[in-house]
């Protein structure tokens, strides 16, 4: 655990000035995908996820996470989340087509890399030994958020990989004492039924096996399971 923060910290104090530029260039991208969807602010916006997962992976973890275990593991996975990114920024087969449906929820999600430097700074923590806005889950929970709002078309392997990377999060919350990971365990309920929901809609009307309607129903029941998974996580944490 001393590893882990000491870590974050040394990251935190040599990337601070670049992390502030990544976070307002991500607002500012966010904004103009919204306000002005041009082709050129879609390939932006994919680009921008290009760099920050890219910057997870070389940076966060090869850099400063080096002396943590299995680092370079976590660095490859980043590393493939980067490559499926420029793969779609080479095609464009996400869209960035506003789904209005979700948007309470995805103004949660927004919110949520913000209020991981808060949860810290609330239970005592001070910089640079603290979550900031540029680490992998504000990354992950900014990304489910951004496809969420946009979630016409996405590409599911992104949605499959980030949703894994945020039930990782579980064990983080004890074994590195971060309660603030359970903002991003917890977003992955909601967000892995309505990704997927949407996908069976959409597929509603073909003859599938299992069916589209066998599968939504699956899926209700392993949301059910996760969000209990959670709880059962969160009691335990309160009662220790």
């Amino acid at each position: 655990m001393e590893i882990f923060w000491n870590t974050i910290a040394r990251y935190n104090e040599g990337t601070w000035p670049l992390q502030l530029a990544i976070t307002l260039a991500g607002i500012l991208l966010t904004v103009l995908l919204y306000r002005r969807p041009a082709p050129w602010v879609k390939r932006g916006m994919k680009a921008y996820l290009v760099f920050v997962n890219a910057w997870i992976a070389g940076v966060y973890y090869m850099t400063y996470g080096g002396t943590r275990s299995y680092h370079y593991i976590l660095a490859i996975f980043w590393g493939i989340l980067a490559l499926i990114w420029l793969w779609d920024l080479v095609t464009g087969y996400t869209s960035f087509e506003r789904n209005r449906k979700h948007v309470y929820l995805v103004a949660v999600l927004y919110a949520m890399p913000f209020l991981y430097p808060l949860l810290s700074w609330l239970r005592g923590m001070e910089f640079p030994m603290m979550t900031t806005t540029v680490m992998p889950c504000s990354v992950a929970v900014f990304t489910i958020g951004l496809l969420l709002g946009f979630s016409r078309k996405v590409n599911l392997l992104i949605i499959l990989f980030l949703c894994h990377w945020a039930l990782i999060s579980f064990s983080k919350i004890y074994v590195y004492h971060i309660p603030e990971d359970v903002l991003l365990a917890a977003s992955t309920v909601p967000a892995i039924y309505l990704f997927f929901k949407n996908y069976f809609d959409q597929n509603l009307h073909k003859e599938t096996k299992p069916s589209a309607r066998f599968m939504n129903g699956f899926l209700i029941g392993i949301c059910v399971l996760i969000g209990v998974a959670l709880s059962l996580t969160l009691v335990n944490g309160l009662m220790k």
